[in-house]
């Protein structure tokens, strides 16, 4: 299917590994021009040298305002324009309620002020052609963690900003929404089973608590949701968070237990 994307200038933050990674490979099969901001030097310019000449990287550490800001020019001054900016950078630290609030908002900047700064200067822009916004968000808004208080508020606000920027933006014909992970197996997730004593075990352990096919969803799998958002297909779609997590989210908790046993 044509998605109608051939030539839109997108620019994907956090875009040199995981679903940012996968997201630019999506954008760039449909024949976009696609600009990813990292502050991983080596991982985005391999991801960029080994994707052709319509995508271009730019090393800046988005924790920084004027950085952010760069970004954008830098983008314009590439391609002409900016019609998709993709807001996927973010970590989860895992700062729960023992963290001081000088590190809990930190924490919550680092996670947060880039998806605001990066609106904010690539506005104007995606004004001039009715472009969209993507924002990345976590299920961790939504279910809670337990120890990840920080990461939980920020994704919780890109939740919010999302509605709010759709209604802000409706009379420019500019649309925003949201994608929400749950367990996805990116390159951080990866880290975090070979840490464990069994890695397999480990995986599996959390795959089997996902409702459909018991698996982890996979980076292309959001990477795609977000194209199809970006897309004309999804012409009339704003102010929508979209759960792509096979169920675990929203699923009645008793889905896969054998009531049999009962």
């Amino acid at each position: 299917m044509d998605l109608g994307l051939r030539d839109k200038i997108v620019l994907v933050t956090g875009g040199a590994k995981g679903i940012g990674a996968a997201t630019v490979k999506a954008f760039l099969a449909e024949d976009s021009k696609v600009v990813l901001v990292d502050r991983d030097a080596d991982e985005g310019s391999a991801l960029s040298k080994s994707s052709g000449s319509k995508v271009s990287f730019i090393e800046a550490d988005l924790t920084n305002l004027k950085s952010c800001k760069e970004a954008v020019e830098q983008t314009v001054s590439l391609f002409g324009g900016l019609d998709v900016l993709v807001n996927n950078a973010g970590f989860n630290d895992g700062l729960g309620l023992e963290t001081s609030p000088e590190d809990f908002m930190t924490s919550v900047q680092n996670n947060l002020l880039h998806v605001y700064a990066m609106t904010h200067y690539a506005l104007p822009q995606i004004r001039k052609g009715a472009g969209c916004i993507l924002n990345l968000g976590s299920k961790v808004s939504v279910t809670g963690q337990g120890q990840t208080s920080a990461y939980a508020a920020a994704k919780g606000a890109i939740s919010a900003l999302t509605r709010e920027w759709a209604v802000a933006l409706a009379p420019d014909k500019i649309r925003v929404n949201c994608v929400i992970p749950a367990e996805c197996l990116t390159d951080q997730y990866e880290q975090f089973f070979q840490s464990q004593t069994d890695p397999d075990a480990a995986k599996k352990a959390i795959a089997d608590l996902v409702p459909f096919a018991q698996r982890l969803t996979t980076p292309e799998e959001i990477a795609q949701t977000i194209v199809f958002l970006a897309s004309e297909c999804s012409s009339h779609t704003t102010g929508q968070l979209v759960y792509v997590d096979g169920g675990y989210t929203h699923f009645d908790r008793a889905v896969g237990h054998d009531h049999n046993k009962w």
